[in-house]
């Protein structure tokens, strides 16, 4: 089998999409899977459509490029789009509608979690040729070891590579203030790791620029709890990476969130935050004994995406000829639509050049 996954791998402190290309190239690999990063190659099997946005960084092709491969290069390749993002997240207008026309070439495609499915099925996508996989990381990496603690303060720590706001930064700004209280001063510590808002500064917390993997992975175990405010988040990695280093996690209510952690943590919402942070520091271990069950990783998430592979290559021939039907019936539409445009358009214009006659008559 030869995979292509449309995105390049950077290396050191990135984002979550380029840890998940990392995890599950690795994957393929090990299981003697021929993985590229482009459409050059007549031969492949499986492509995987990671990002169709307009001048994505990663990315080494998009959806027309994949258009282009299969009609005339390779039209027995078949498409798989992972869907990881939309509008709601950064509160940006025109990704939803980037993906939703770029899954015209998708033969199936995969969400990462039931809330990001739910979103696009309610616009318009077919549930019937898509799955959800989990996310998760690369537990040789995150795993969860003994530490030592200072328990004179519990440790609360969040990290995000994005700075944009909508990763929890009203929340986090908060527990800034809350540490203005005495009470509040002697009880909590909070950290902050990775890249924050232009202009914004935290006065009373702890901050650490990005880490690369391994580095966070140390730094995670040394604190006691986790905290994701992340809004509209699809799944996110740094909550998983947390609890895969034995984190309870404090999570808002929000996105695909809950389904990662539920059962593992304690979660909030705005309006109740104080109290369920209070709830939280006198109950992380109980979480914390949860947490040796936490069933979501990079293994894990890799083999479902191989699986799902292997299905459809056993569907191919029924999926290519679909498809190709699909094409025909399109290429008829468009055809038709072009001869009625032009239709109405030869008509308008005589009925035009018959009404300025007319005004020049008179």
């Amino acid at each position: 089998m030869k995979v292509s996954i449309g995105s390049k791998i950077v290396e050191g402190p990135y984002g979550g999409g380029n840890l998940f290309v990392k995890n599950l190239k690795n994957y393929l690999k090990k299981n003697n899977i021929d993985v590229i990063d482009h459409l050059d190659d007549n031969d492949i099997d499986i492509i995987l459509l990671i990002n169709p946005l307009k001048y994505a960084e990663t990315s080494t092709y998009n959806h027309h490029d994949i258009n282009y491969y299969v009609t005339f290069i390779n039209p027995d390749a078949l498409v798989v789009q992972r869907i990881n993002e939309c509008d709601e997240r950064k509160n940006t207008t025109t990704i939803n509608e980037q993906i939703i026309k770029s899954n015209k070439v998708a033969d199936f495609t995969i969400y990462v979690s039931s809330w990001l499915q739910g979103l696009y099925i309610v616009k318009g996508l077919d549930k019937s040729n898509s799955a959800v996989i989990m996310s998760g990381s690369d537990e040789s990496i995150f795993k969860s070891s003994k530490k030592k603690i200072d328990n004179s303060k519990f440790k609360l720590v969040t990290h995000h590579w994005s700075s944009n706001w909508n990763k929890g930064f009203n929340i986090y700004e908060k527990i800034d203030k809350l540490l203005k209280n005495e009470e509040w001063k002697e009880r909590l510590d909070f950290t902050y790791i990775g890249n924050i808002p232009k202009d914004f500064i935290f006065k009373n917390s702890k901050v650490i620029k990005p880490l690369d993997d391994v580095k966070i992975a140390k730094l995670l175990k040394t604190f006691n709890g986790y905290i994701t405010a992340s809004l509209n988040e699809p799944s996110g990695n740094h909550h998983i990476e947390a609890a895969q280093c034995g984190l309870p996690i404090l999570y808002i209510n929000s996105g695909g969130i809950p389904e990662y952690c539920e059962n593992f943590g304690v979660e909030f919402n705005e309006n109740n935050f104080e109290e369920k942070l209070k709830e939280f520091i006198e109950d992380y271990k109980k979480y914390e004994k949860n947490l040796v069950n936490y069933p979501y990783n990079a293994t894990k998430m890799s083999k479902e995406y191989l699986d799902i592979f292997n299905n459809l290559i056993e569907k191919r021939k029924e999926i290519t000829t679909k498809r190709k039907k699909e094409k025909k019936v399109n290429v008829i539409l468009y055809l038709i639509k072009s001869r009625v445009e032009k239709i109405v358009f030869n008509l308008y214009s005589k009925i035009s050049i018959k009404l300025s006659n007319l005004i020049k008559s008179k």
